[in-house]
């Protein structure tokens, strides 16, 4: 059973360690070369440096600014007003095909000014990776699209591994962390829509812990994502980014997260990652290979 809620610092487990600068580095060098930003800093994710010494980095398209305005989020908000970069697919898929990155994460912000939510411009990316570097694995993190079937079409028809798509948090906070356009019902439904298209592809999902959830709220949105047949889940400590976002409501330990893990793998998840640094793309090609792995 989860502790009550300790008003305290940050603690001390979670301090960043540092990786390999060599490999980091090259990443960083490719990124800049070909223009390109991650959401690795855009929303000072704390694993950059351990994923990318990894061969392992998560590609932010369709700019950088999100049409929406969650409460938890540090990517600015704003309207692009249907601007489209038309040679960002070009330059990813030749990032990828030219790096040493074996396993790339493509994720965007929402567009909610484009009339497919920019689906179409993220599935010409995966087409054109797929073409220049077949053997390299593509995660799609994406937008819910406002429901949009078809936009979801458009990402499996393309063929990426592992189709992702983020509930955040549970269904009694949603309302009060995300933008008032999202809804938890409608990210179960873009999930199990996903596996309605293409039962063969593995669907993802990711849960930030700190916002003010119990633990039968936790328990209720494995059981929802389980239904959702979601086959990886990630779970992590949410951190304010900012005076303007929420504040941590608890900071949970190491061994909290343990034993939530245990709990999502005895409820039937090929595969879980869980501890206070998690991110959804967190050792994306691992979770791939355990949920592959796993049949």
């Amino acid at each position: 059973m989860l502790s009550k809620p300790k008003s305290s610092p940050k603690p001390s487990w979670l301090k960043i360690k540092p990786a390999s600068a060599r490999q980091y580095t090259a990443v960083k060098k490719k990124l800049n070369m070909h223009g390109l930003k991650t959401v690795c800093e855009e929303a000072d994710c704390p694993n950059r440096n351990e994923c990318w010494s990894a061969g392992e980095a998560t590609v932010m398209m369709l700019g950088d600014t999100c049409t929406r305005n969650c409460r938890f989020c540090a990517i600015k908000t704003g309207n692009p007003g249907g601007r489209l970069d038309s040679r960002e697919p070009e330059r990813i898929s030749t990032l990828v095909s030219s790096s040493g990155l074996h396993y790339i994460v493509l994720t965007c912000v929402d567009r909610d000014d484009l009339p497919d939510g920019g689906a179409g411009h993220m599935a010409e990316t995966i087409m054109q990776i797929k073409a220049k570097a077949p053997l390299k694995k593509v995660e799609a993190l994406i937008a819910d699209y406002s429901g949009n079937i078809s936009a979801l079409k458009k990402i499996t028809a393309a063929g990426p591994e592992v189709i992702g798509h983020n509930v955040e948090t549970v269904a009694r906070l949603t309302p009060a962390v995300r933008d008032k356009r999202c809804s938890y019902d409608l990210s179960l439904q873009i999930l199990q829509n996903i596996k309605a298209i293409n039962s063969n592809v593995l669907t993802k999902s990711s849960l930030m812990l700190g916002l003010g959830e119990n633990y039968n709220d936790i328990v209720k949105t494995f059981a929802d994502l389980k239904t959702a047949r979601v086959d990886i889940i990630t779970l992590g400590q949410y951190l304010q980014p900012g005076r303007r976002h929420l504040p941590v409501s608890r900071f949970y330990t190491p061994a909290e997260f343990a034993d939530l893990a245990r709990l999502a793998q005895a409820r039937g998840f090929a595969a879980v990652a869980a501890g206070p640094l998690v991110r959804s793309s967190y050792k994306a090609a691992s979770l791939f290979k355990q949920a592959t792995a796993a049949g």
